[in-house]
């Protein structure tokens, strides 16, 4: 009896462990591993002796952090580095407002086909990014385009969005329009967890719509825009798809226009796998440190707050 105790006690400890097996196996296959190659491979470089012909003339050796000084020293890495932090100076903020209004508006009691509306705004998000930004390319070009065919049938100046400073704002209203619905719908559920007592309160209280919307609402979902904010910086880091895209209808997009088109580029157009690995990690200790950064503050304000 006592042996069967013991044996349904660790079958019912080990039941989670059980559950958390496949999980565990797929993070590590598809993402602990990976990480840690890239980690291996960027200590390392190819040693080329004599012509690099024959047996033996190329050798993997270990070269320390060599590839880390030349990453951190690479002028086309920083600049494109700075081209996305102003990218992501237009994108967060735009992207952010919009979604908060949005999310405001719907939630208001007089908002009229709320379904539709918010299906609307949700969709461009479930739209591939390669495919948002082939379909925004096109509309950019003046020979296709249809806004540029009604600007020049209006007599009104036809700004060229691919070249130069428009050029941000082109990749820009691309993350604008795909990655407002998706924060949209986190706002508006947090919306929606609010009990109506703080609403029914207020308005005893002769708080107007507007007054209940900035001094109630936003304040309450403040955790949310926080994890918004935070997803969208990862993303603005890890900016890719709308330039590529973007890359073969003009000339000013060029193969390190963003940090991670240049690791792209390095390992699979140079074949310099180790220096892009360094990159790599770069990038992604890049990202940790402003994000863990970000929530430390954001953790840090919501304290004091909170002994407030």
């Amino acid at each position: 009896m006592k042996s069967t105790a013991r044996r349904q006690s660790y079958g019912v400890k080990g039941a989670p462990y059980a559950f958390l097996l496949p999980a565990a196996l797929l993070f590590t296959l598809f993402f602990a591993l990976p990480i840690g190659y890239a980690i291996w491979l960027s200590f390392r470089e190819v040693k080329v002796s004599g012509l690099g012909l024959g047996s033996g003339a190329r050798k993997e050796v270990w070269a320390g952090l060599e590839n880390y000084t030349d990453a951190l020293t690479d002028s086309e890495l920083l600049h494109g580095a700075l081209r996305v932090l102003g990218y992501g100076c237009i994108v967060v903020p735009v992207m952010l407002g919009l979604a908060l209004l949005f999310a405001l508006m719907l939630d208001s009691e007089k908002v009229r086909l709320a379904p539709f509306t918010r299906l609307a705004i949700f969709l461009p998000y479930a739209i591939p990014g390669v495919v948002a930004a082939l379909l925004w390319g096109f509309l950019y070009l003046p020979d296709v385009s249809p806004f540029y065919f009604v600007l020049d049938k209006l007599g009104m100046p036809q700004p060229d969005l691919l070249d130069g400073g428009p050029l941000y704002l082109a990749l820009s209203n691309i993350a604008v329009w795909g990655g407002t619905g998706f924060n949209m719908i986190v706002i508006y559920t947090s919306l929606q967890a609010i009990p109506a007592e703080v609403y029914e309160a207020a308005k005893l209280d002769g708080a107007t719509p507007s007054q209940i919307a900035l001094r109630i609402k936003i304040p309450m979902v403040a955790p949310s825009l926080v994890l918004t904010f935070f997803f969208s910086i990862i993303a603005t880091l890890q900016m890719f798809n709308e330039p590529t895209t973007l890359k073969p209808l003009t000339n000013s997009v060029s193969t390190t226009w963003s940090p991670l088109m240049k690791v792209y580029r390095d390992a699979f157009g140079e074949g310099d796998i180790h220096g892009a690995a360094a990159q790599a990690v770069i990038i992604a200790f890049a990202t940790l440190l402003l994000s863990f950064g970000f929530l430390r503050a954001a953790n840090r304000r919501q304290k004091q707050e909170a002994a407030r």
